[in-house]
This record gives structure tokens, sequence and C-alpha cells, in this order.
């Protein structure tokens, strides 16, 4: 990471290309920024199946304007990755128009219906590990042997935790938003408690584990003690949990995903658990919908918010710049530490921002088809004017 002061944005491109930096200024002179080509282990591209919400070509694009370089795509499509004959349409999308590398996920299960294994043995050389985001994996016997084979195979099972008997019909945090205005609250424990049964299964099986979007006190404080004891366990949380809790709330679909944006301890807990290490990296959860499903409000709206474009300046702006995070921290967070878990080569990627650029978060500007965020309307800093892959420049606003 190197910051410039002084030069003009030529000189610094050149500069980028000769030395791909990646060494820490001991001071930060906010001008031009040069940091790794940022990587999210958890985006929904939506192709194929519902390519009316997001395609390959459009999410990467989106994904190199906000100055990521590698994505993990989730496996919630249709058809389902469950084997290799069903990841391969996903396989051909990318090849064919992702223009940064793109890593997919295969389903943990068939269908993700938690009932049968997927053809883990057949898609592990093709995938970045094994998910069924969206749904969390009810049966401890089915999770217990799909870590088993996962094991084998020298992959991860990157979990979305969520107990489904729990939920109640719930859609925003139980807590004193929905009681105020009439919601159905999703508990906490429908989160933790899975993470909780998961943790005892690492222990018998020893495979590399990763929980998905986290987002309660006690889920941080699970993954705490299972780290100190020595357990293969990483996990992410989102920037929407960082800097929002559920008194921000609107009526309004585009504060509606899954995990709710929880009560103001929980985030508390988050941001302590981000600058501990205990939470090793921030992902987007990156859900793009419809403007009609995301028009029917908190209650009738699907789940889902995007978050590629906006994920590095809404951290910069409220968390680096408030003196809360230090910028090495986030960089650590947003490319390090999720490229050495998921082993995600860099090519000599980087992006360039400039970070006295201020400015108001328009969704009218995404290059994504969707177009809800709860960060609609915010003032940040933080503009991306370069992001390059293997030398050759995947966005450019100069």
């Amino acid at each position: 990471m190197r910051f410039f002061e002084g030069m003009s944005i030529d000189e610094i491109i050149r500069l980028a290309n000769a030395e791909k930096p990646k060494v820490f200024s001991p001071s930060v002179s906010e001008c031009y920024g040069i940091f790794p080509g940022f990587a999210d282990v958890h985006v929904h591209l939506r192709e194929p199946g519902f390519c009316y919400k997001e395609t390959v070509e459009s999410g990467t694009r989106a994904a190199a304007h906000g100055g990521y370089t590698d994505v993990c795509s989730m496996a919630n499509l249709n058809p389902v990755p469950d084997s290799l004959g069903t990841l391969s349409p996903q396989l051909e999308a990318i090849k064919k128009n992702a223009v940064i590398g793109v890593h997919p996920y295969a389903s943990i299960t068939v269908e993700e219906k938690g009932e049968v294994l997927s053809d883990m043995e057949a898609m592990a050389p093709f995938v970045a590990g094994f998910s069924d985001d969206g749904r969390g994996v009810q049966s401890e016997e089915m999770m217990r042997a799909a870590m088993v084979r996962a094991k084998k195979l020298g992959k991860i099972i990157v979990s979305h935790c969520e107990v489904n008997s729990l939920l109640n019909g719930g859609y925003i945090h139980d807590g004193e938003y929905a009681r105020t205005h009439g919601h159905k609250g999703i508990c906490s424990e429908s989160e933790w408690r899975q993470i909780e049964r998961d943790i005892a299964l690492l222990r018998e099986t020893g495979c590399a584990y990763h929980v998905c979007h986290v987002s309660t006190k006690e889920s941080v404080a699970l993954i705490r003690a299972a780290k100190a004891e020595g357990l293969d366990i990483t996990c992410e949380t989102a920037p929407h949990y960082l800097v929002m809790n559920d008194s921000m709330l609107r009526e309004d679909g585009r504060f509606k995903m899954n995990p709710p944006i929880r009560g103001e301890e929980d985030r508390v807990a988050l941001l302590e658990g981000v600058l501990d290490g205990t939470i090793d990296m921030i992902a987007t959860d990156h859900a793009p919908h419809s403007a009609e499903e995301k028009s029917k409000g908190l209650a009738g709206s699907l789940m889902g918010v995007v978050g590629i474009e906006t994920a590095f300046p809404v951290m910069y702006t409220l968390l680096v710049k408030e003196g809360i995070l230090p910028l090495e921290k986030l960089i650590d967070l947003m490319s390090v530490n999720p490229r050495k878990r998921f082993q995600i080569p860099d090519h000599g990627s980087f992006c360039v921002w400039d970070l006295n650029a201020e400015y108001t978060i328009d969704p009218k500007q995404f290059l994504s088809m969707g177009r809800a965020t709860p960060f609609d309307g915010m003032s940040v800093y933080g503009r991306c004017i370069l992001t390059v892959r293997g030398g050759k420049a995947v966005w450019m606003d100069i």
C-alpha cells in the first residue's frame, strides 16, 4: 500500500505498473492510494438462472468499479451447481463474460435442499469451496458428512448459519424497531446456535470451515473461543453490520437482508471482532434483485442488498477517517486475508483510489443491475479511478 502527494495520476499509474506496491506507509497522506486488488469471498452473480437481477458481466464490472479483482460467487443459482453438469453453465459464463477473476462455490447438498450431498469429488478441482448459502444445513448428520468429505478433498466449507425452526416468519432483527413498528423479528439465536453446532462438528472432523455474514455478538464470542482452541475456522462480516444498527432501519426494502442488521451491542461486538482478529475479512454479500422485488417494504421485499461498489468508500469514510480502524487493517480485511484463506492469487492486481474525492452514493451510477443499498444518499470519501488485474485495466475513471 502506498500513498502519493504532489504527483499526477499518470505518474502514479506508471509507478504502480512498475512496482505494484504492497508496502505499508508509516504515515498516511490522504491523496491517491494504491492498494492490492480487493477480493470478495461472498457475492451473488445470479447467472445462470436469474439474469434479470445480475449477470456475470454486470456483476464483475461492478466489482472492478469497487476495486475488486477477484470474487467468489455463491451457488444459489438455477441450476444449482451440485454436479459437474450443473456447474458447467456457470463456468462457461465466467470464462466468456467475467472481466475479473471469479471463483465459484459449488453447493454442499443437491439443490441446496440439505438432504443429499452434492457430487463434491467431481466439482472440487473447479471451485473455491462448498456452500449452501441462502440456507443453513439443518441436519447435523449431513453437515458432519460434508465436513468429512471436504476435509478429504482439501476444500473449505462456507456456511450460511441459520436454524429454520427459530425463524418464526421473521424478516428483520428481533429488536426494538421490530417491536415498535409491528414487524416479525429474527432472533439472534437462529444464527449463533448453528455456529455452535458446527464448531462442535469442526472439533470432530478438522475440516477447514468459514462462517458467512456474521451479525451477532454471540457469534463473535463463539468464533473467538474456537480460534483460541486452535480450530480451523474463519469468518466474515459485511459493511452494513459494522456501521448500522436496527434503529437506523426504514420502511424500505433496501434495508432488508439476511441476516438482518442487528442491535447496537451486536455492531460494537463486530467492530471489536474486526479489531482483535476474530473476524478475518469483510465481504459484501452483494445480492442484487430487481426493482420490483425490492419495492415491497420490509415485510414484502426479497432479502438482499448490493454492496460491491460501496464497500471501500463506506468503510474508509465511517471507520478509517473516524479513527476506528487503521487503513492497513482495512486492506488486510478486504484483500490480504481473503486471498490467503481461499488461496486466491493476486496476479499482480491493484487498484488506485482518489481518497480526497467526496461524493454522494447514487445507485443510478452503479454498474450492477441491482440498486437496493442502505447507503443510498450517504456522503462518502474515496473514488476508485483504476483497477488493474494481470496487467490489464478492468476499470478506469480518469
